[in-house]
């Protein structure tokens, strides 16, 4: 692993650790970022491959174990062609994926492609855990233009690869040389012209209090002329409208044409990415102590699957344990500090 130092002093460092609640701690260590409000740039080379014609998976497991208030928790995919000590937010990726947290607003993972030189946001929303123990995420990219994202190994969003983002422009647009009809008549209903009003309809809204009385001590020199308050008039019917018939004018909503967008061009390689070599963490936290471990960059879904299921089962069975043995001994030394 290379630490970036683009931020200077307010880069962070990541430290090495299992955390406060583990099932092995030696086994299962990570890298933890360590102060607060800080920048963190971490990256890691691999020999470069392509995933044509074959499926791309990325996982790795996260916890915030800090109870994340504000901070990013996503890895990067890159081709490798950059210094590792250089490495900053505006060095281009392939793939950006991870759970994002901010307030009670922002709970989502991230699944950004990079397609000609555009960072391409997923125009779905995935909600990420937002607890302070170990989840897995894994995102998995197949060569027929299809995804899915996968958090603790359960299928949480899957699709298309161009439905989902905004990889080319629309197949269909509306037919620019098209209007409609200026006798093309929208009102489902109409004015009855048979309908009138009734004599006598037209009430005022209010109407002086007919049980008022002017007060005895009223000086109408001082106080001028004295006026009865206003009451709601209760043969009041509101503004006379004539009742609604159908239109037998009405045509229906008009639907603008379309026509094929000339500027489209079908891509069956959205999913391709030629040369990747390297993972990373970009990332800012405003209450550090995230660990991130157990990255898997493969071709093979289901094998990775395989080797890290039950692993995960493991440590997050542990993890629970040794959390609520720590909360039940918090809660006694709470209680008996109360007594």
């Amino acid at each position: 692993w290379v630490n970036s130092k683009s931020k200077g002093a307010d880069q962070g460092e990541f430290k090495r650790t299992a955390g406060k609640f583990y099932n092995e701690a030696d086994n299962e260590q990570g890298i933890q970022t360590s102060q607060d409000a800080k920048f963190y740039g971490l990256t890691a080379k691999f020999d470069t491959f392509s995933n044509e014609g074959k499926d791309l998976v990325l996982q790795f497991r996260v916890k915030h174990e800090q109870d994340i208030d504000c901070g990013g928790g996503y890895i990067k995919l890159l081709n490798g062609d950059f210094e590792g000590e250089s490495f900053n937010g505006d060095t281009p990726y392939n793939i950006m994926f991870g759970p994002d947290i901010c307030g009670p607003g922002t709970k989502r993972v991230h699944v950004i492609f990079n397609y000609k030189g555009k960072n391409l946001l997923i125009k779905k929303e995935i909600r990420c855990k937002d607890d302070v123990l170990s989840h897995v995420y894994t995102l998995v990219v197949h060569p027929d233009n299809k995804y899915e994202v996968y958090i603790d190994f359960e299928k949480v969003e899957s699709g298309d690869l161009e439905a989902d983002w905004d990889f080319l422009p629309a197949k269909l647009i509306k037919d620019p040389d098209a209007k409609k009809p200026d006798d093309w008549d929208e009102r489902e209903n109409i004015d009855d012209e048979a309908d009138v009003k009734p004599e006598g309809y037209e009430k005022p809204e209010h109407i002086p209090d007919p049980d008022a009385k002017k007060p005895e001590d009223w000086d109408e020199e001082m106080d001028g002329e004295w006026e009865p308050p206003s009451i709601d008039n209760p043969e009041y019917k509101g503004e006379w409208k004539p009742k609604q018939i159908p239109n037998p004018a009405y045509k229906g909503k008009w639907v603008h044409p379309e026509i094929e967008n000339p500027e489209y061009s079908a891509d069956d390689k959205l999913y391709l990415h030629k040369e990747s070599g390297a993972v990373a963490f970009d990332l800012w936290q405003v209450k550090a102590g995230t660990i991130f471990s157990d990255i898997i960059v493969s071709d093979d879904w289901e094998a990775t699957k395989a080797s890290s299921e039950e692993r995960f089962k493991e440590i997050a069975a542990g993890e629970k344990k040794m959390k609520e043995t720590a909360d039940e001994e918090q809660r006694k030394k709470d209680e008996e500090e109360a007594a």
